[in-house]
C-alpha cells in the first residue's frame, strides 16, 4: 500500500521530466507519503526505478543525494509527534535576517510558537542571529529549512526577487506560508498558480497594516457607513532613506527596492481593504533624487525611487470611481509621517500612526475613535510603529487560526480572513507595475491583471514572425 501510494504521488509531480521537477517530486513524495515505520529503500524502490525511466542524465543521482539527505534525520519517519493536541502550534521556519526577522521571532515566541530554523544569506549572517535570537538551527541553504522535520509554517522575509522561489517550492513541499512581496507581476502568477493547487496550504502575504486595529475599525466603520459614500481617500507617508548602508537589492528598481514597491505596494492593498474596490486605471511619477551618497559611490547608482506620487480610479468608472491619491517621500531624515484620510458625502476617518480620528459632516471638530494603546515589544528604529504593531497582530491571527484546529499543520479561515492573499499580491504588483509605466509615458495606465503566464520567448517569436512578413 505504502508504494502504490509513493509511486502515483512521484509520478504526479514529476510529469514535466525536468531536474527541479524531480527534486521537487521526491521531497514531495517523502514528506507526504513516508510513514512511520519505513525505510529508505522504500521510498527509494519507488522514485529511483521511475526516476531512472526519464531519460535524462545524471537524474537517478539527484534523488538518490536528495534521499540520503531527507533520511538524515531518521526521527522524521520513526518517530513522528501525532498531531493530536488542540494546543500545538505549527512549527516554524524564518527566511531573513533583517529588521522583520529580529521582531518577528520573539513575537512569535511570545504567542507560542517554537522557531526550529533560521535561514540568512551567509551562514555568519544567520548563525549570528540565531544566536541572538536562540534559534536552535540555522543555515544559508534554503532546503534545510523546507525539509526540517519540525517546520510546518514557513515565514519569508526575504529580497523580492528571491522570494517567488522559495514559496513556490515551500508550498509544494506542504508548508504553510506567510511571506512578503515578489519583484515582479509574473513571480507573483506563480506564486498564485502553487497557492490554488495547494488550496490546502495556508499561503497569505505578510502586509500588517490590515491588522492594525484603527484600520481595522477604519473598515469597519466605512461598513457601517460613517463617512458615508466614499469618494475620496488620501495618503502621505513621510520619512528616511529606505537604503541598507550598504549597496544592495534596496538601490536596484528592477530588484524590488524603492518607496513605490517597499512601501507603496502595502499601501495599494491597504486602500483595496478599506475600500472593497481595485484600480483599473492609474498614473504616476516616481524620481530617485539621491542616486549616490557616502557608502554608495563610484561607479554604482541607485536606481529605486526616494520619492513617489500616483493616483489611482477605484471602483466604478465615470464619477463613481473612488479618487485616490498617494505620495511617498522618503528624503526626510529623522522624522516619519504615516497618515490615511477617507472622505465622504457625510464625514471623513483619519489614521494617524496607529490612532484613527473621526469627523463628521457638520461637527466642529475631531473625534478620536481608537487610541494608541502603547507598543509593549521591543523597538526597532528601522520598522515605524504602524508595521510593529500591525505584525504583532498578525501573529496573534495566526496563532488563533492554527489553535482552532487538532493538527498542528491545519488552520482556520476566520482569524485570517482579512489577511491579503497571494491574487491580491498579484493585483497589488500589477497596479505598481502600472504606475512604474505611467511614470515613463507621462499617460494614464490601465491596470490588467495577468489571467496567464506570458511565454519567456514571446519577443523571440514576434521577431521572428516580423521577418517572416
Amino acid at each position: 500500500m505504502l508504494n502504490s501510494r509513493l509511486l502515483f504521488y512521484f509520478q504526479r509531480f514529476s510529469m514535466s521530466g525536468s531536474r527541479h521537477s524531480i527534486a521537487v517530486a521526491a521531497e514531495v513524495t517523502i514528506s507526504n507519503w513516508a510513514a512511520p515505520g519505513s525505510t529508505p529503500s522504500d521510498v527509494a524502490d519507488v522514485v529511483l526505478p521511475n526516476t531512472a525511466k526519464i531519460n535524462s542524465t545524471g537524474l537517478e543521482k539527484l534523488v538518490d543525494d536528495l534521499l540520503l539527505r531527507c533520511w538524515s534525520d531518521w526521527r522524521w519517519f520513526t518517530h513522528r509527534v501525532p498531531l493530536s493536541s488542540s494546543t500545538m502550534l505549527p512549527g516554524v521556519g524564518v527566511f531573513g535576517t533583517g529588521s522583520t526577522a529580529r521582531v518577528l521571532v520573539p513575537l512569535l515566541k511570545a504567542e507560542g510558537f517554537e522557531v526550529h530554523a533560521l535561514w540568512g544569506r551567509s551562514e555568519e549572517e544567520a548563525c549570528c542571529l540565531a544566536k541572538e535570537l536562540g534559534i536552535p538551527f540555522h543555515t544559508s541553504r534554503s532546503d534545510d529549512v523546507l525539509l526540517h522535520q519540525d517546520v510546518d509554517l514557513v515565514c519569508i522575509y526575504i529580497p523580492p526577487s528571491m522570494t517567488r522561489q522559495i514559496a513556490v517550492k515551500a508550498l509544494g513541499i506542504g508548508k504553510n506560508v506567510v511571506c512578503e512581496k515578489a519583484a515582479t507581476a509574473v513571480d507573483s502568477f506563480k506564486m498564485v498558480t502553487a497557492a490554488r493547487y495547494y488550496p490546502q496550504l495556508l499561503s497569505i502575504m505578510g502586509n500588517t497594516l490590515r491588522f492594525l486595529p484603527a484600520f481595522v475599525a477604519m473598515r469597519q466603520l466605512l461598513v457601517e457607513g460613517y463617512v458615508g459614500e466614499l469618494q475620496v481617500c488620501d495618503v502621505r507617508v513621510y520619512g528616511p532613506s529606505l537604503l541598507d548602508q550598504s549597496y544592495g537589492w534596496t538601490c536596484e528598481e528592477l530588484m524590488g527596492g524603492g518607496g513605490l514597491h517597499t512601501v507603496g505596494s502595502a499601501i495599494i492593498d491597504l486602500l483595496s481593504y478599506l475600500s472593497g474596490t481595485r484600480a483599473h486605471r492609474v498614473h504616476g511619477l516616481l524620481r530617485t533624487f539621491v542616486q549616490q551618497n557616502g557608502l554608495i559611490r563610484g561607479i554604482r547608482r541607485v536606481t529605486s525611487d526616494d520619492f513617489c506620487f500616483f493616483q489611482m480610479l477605484m471602483g466604478g468608472t465615470g464619477s463613481s470611481s473612488v479618487c485616490c491619491t498617494v505620495t511617498l517621500n522618503f528624503n526626510m531624515p529623522g522624522s516619519f509621517v504615516h497618515e490615511v484620510m477617507v472622505v465622504g458625502s457625510t464625514g471623513r476617518l483619519i489614521a494617524r500612526g496607529t490612532e484613527l480620528y473621526g469627523q463628521r459632516n457638520g461637527s466642529k471638530s475631531e473625534e478620536l475613535l481608537v487610541g494608541d494603546n502603547g507598543w509593549m515589544g521591543p523597538e526597532v528604529k528601522e520598522m515605524p510603529l504602524p508595521l510593529l504593531q500591525g505584525l504583532s497582530s498578525m501573529v496573534k491571527a495566526l496563532r488563533q487560526s492554527f489553535q482552532a484546529k487538532e493538527e498542528r499543520r491545519c488552520w482556520a479561515r476566520g482569524p485570517v480572513a482579512t489577511a491579503p492573499t497571494f491574487e491580491d499580491g498579484l493585483y497589488v504588483q500589477t497596479v505598481v507595475e502600472a504606475v512604474k509605466r505611467s511614470s515613463s509615458s507621462g499617460e494614464w495606465e490601465c491596470v490588467e491583471i495577468m489571467s496567464h503566464e506570458p511565454d519567456p520567448n514571446q519577443n523571440l517569436c514576434e521577431a521572428l514572425k516580423r521577418n517572416k512578413n
